[in-house]
């Protein structure tokens, strides 16, 4: 083996290292972003269920508030005091399915985004095999390139006169 045959094959692995490390890294990198928008993910889920308790005690505390108000003035509760609470309350139902709703949809984009990092982790994973393979590849291109050096063909042939006269390989 020459020296420049010996180089090639060095360098060659030395590449192919390199190749297969960027690949994990970035795969590794595409994976820790999934983590973290699954992880956020967990937080808007977090975020709305407080939100909607915070919402329903501040709704308590404002309806006990209208409540004691009725009372004092010596208003029944009824007709149209009693329609006034139920409507309220129906809003509040409102507000809290939006609330559950808008995290909801929250929660899916962050997934999605969580699942397409892995796919571009597993891309980037992949890639660094088909670079692999390139430098494989070349490399025994090369090397074969170096092993025929001087010959135009792998198999050298010529047309001469035979010794009986015809013309034929040798």
């Amino acid at each position: 083996m020459s020296f420049a045959q010996a180089f090639t094959v060095g360098s060659t692995v030395v590449q192919m290292k390199q190749q297969s490390a960027i690949g994990k890294y970035n795969q590794q990198i595409a994976n820790r972003n999934a983590l973290i928008a699954e992880q956020e993910a967990g937080q808007i889920n977090q975020q709305a269920e407080f939100d909607i308790a915070r919402f329903d005690q501040k709704f308590k505390q404002s309806e006990g508030t209208v409540k004691v108000a009725l009372a004092k003035s010596g208003v029944a509760f009824s007709g149209t005091a009693k329609r006034i609470q139920e409507a309220n309350q129906l809003e509040a139902e409102m507000q809290n399915k939006i609330t559950k709703y808008n995290a909801d949809v929250g929660i899916a984009k962050k997934m999605q985004e969580a699942q397409f990092s892995r796919i571009q982790g597993q891309v980037a994973r992949n890639a660094a095999r088909l670079a692999n393979i390139q430098t494989v590849a070349k490399a025994g291109t090369s090397l074969l390139q170096m092993s025929n050096f001087g010959s135009s063909t792998l198999y050298q042939t010529s047309n001469t006169v035979g010794p009986n006269g015809r013309f034929g390989r040798i």
